[in-house]
């Protein structure tokens, strides 16, 4: 039986949720709950389905069996509330568009594909600019801008939305030590507002420092909840399997 959500249904609820690649199973029987007004990361070794989760959370990849719920509601009707910074490497950074026209991007879902943008629109669009340290960058090419800064453009575009739930694909990946630190200053910032946020993330050493919750995950569901109950030695290793060099400092 379905498990019906409620008033108090979490940002996020996934249930019995199997994905599978060719009859090969890529997520198994996820059942998971992501408190709202939260910042959760999603962790695992490689090919353990991180992506793969938010994106079928997101309708962009099928599943083969489940319920997902966005604050109680199928994704399709809270589209608007959603934002979604994909992985850098999935975009064409030789588009050739420039880092103000990107965030504008982000606010079609107000604006509308056909209308022209007014200049309040531009206004939002640079100030979510000035928000990452990129509005000197506004009329700058994509394709010439570093590693760090396309993401912090894409961060950028996200923040247009003023969305409820913000997923983000590795959005510390390739990324300078400076770029890092303002990235998460900004996601504190938006789960402090009340937004939720969750991170597919591959640094262990920084999940205590950087996330409240954390989403074990290898095929299965290891273990979800608050940090300090959920990244423990054991669910590591279950997740991880053999040794961890993070474990072992």
């Amino acid at each position: 039986m379905i498990e019906t959500p409620s008033a108090t249904m979490p940002a996020v609820f996934v249930r019995d949720l199997t994905v599978a690649y060719e009859e090969k199973p890529v997520l198994w029987d996820i059942d998971l709950d992501i408190p709202a007004s939260s910042l959760t990361a999603i962790v695992g070794p490689n090919g353990a389905g991180k992506s793969t989760l938010i994106k079928t959370i997101l309708g962009l990849v099928p599943s083969a069996a489940g319920t997902i719920r966005i604050f109680g509601e199928p994704y399709g009707r809270n589209r608007k509330s959603v934002g979604y910074v994909p992985q850098r490497g999935s975009v064409d950074w030789d588009f050739p568009t420039d880092s103000l026209d990107v965030v504008m991007m982000g606010l079609y879902g107000q604006i509308g594909w056909i209308k022209r943008p007014k200049k309040k629109d531009r206004e939002t669009a640079l100030a979510c600019l000035e928000q990452v340290g990129m509005a000197d960058f506004a009329r700058r090419q994509i394709s010439q801008l570093s590693g760090g800064q396309q993401q912090r453009v894409f961060l950028a575009r996200a923040l247009a939305q003023d969305a409820r739930l913000y997923f983000m694909d590795e959005p510390f990946a390739g990324v300078d030590a400076t770029t890092e630190v303002a990235i998460v200053a900004i996601l504190k910032a938006l789960r402090d507002a009340g937004k939720t946020v969750v991170v597919v993330h591959h640094d262990l050493d920084t999940v205590p420092q950087y996330f409240d919750r954390v989403a074990l995950l290898n095929v299965h569901l290891i273990s979800s909840g608050p940090v300090g109950e959920t990244f423990t030695p054991d669910n590591l290793q279950k997740a991880y399997g053999g040794k961890i060099a993070f474990l072992d400092r």
